[in-house]
């Protein structure tokens, strides 16, 4: 059995999940959303949900854990994003 696909696979998991904390834990502190796009952010979660979906679907641990992460982040963004803009 070859490590060096799934090696590159939790490498590229860790990295694309690691790259969206900072924006998270920033949205997360401020609960600022004023600057995020209510379009991006539906596209985002809904895509990160279809990808966390297809690593179940493949058994994929490296999708799996990544898209689980990013999903629940994403959703919690969304949500105040969509909390502000009824509260205006």
């Amino acid at each position: 059995m070859n490590i060096v696909p799934d090696l590159i696979g939790y490498l590229a998991a860790t990295l694309t999940t690691v790259s969206f904390l900072p924006q998270a834990i920033l949205t997360l502190k401020t609960r600022d959303t004023d600057s995020l796009s209510l379009g991006m952010y539906s596209l985002f979660t809904g895509g990160v949900l279809l990808w966390l979906i297809y690593g179940i679907y493949l058994s994929n641990p490296a999708i799996i854990a990544a898209n689980a992460v990013t999903f629940l982040l994403a959703a919690l963004i969304l949500s105040f994003k969509i909390h502000n803009l009824l509260r205006k």
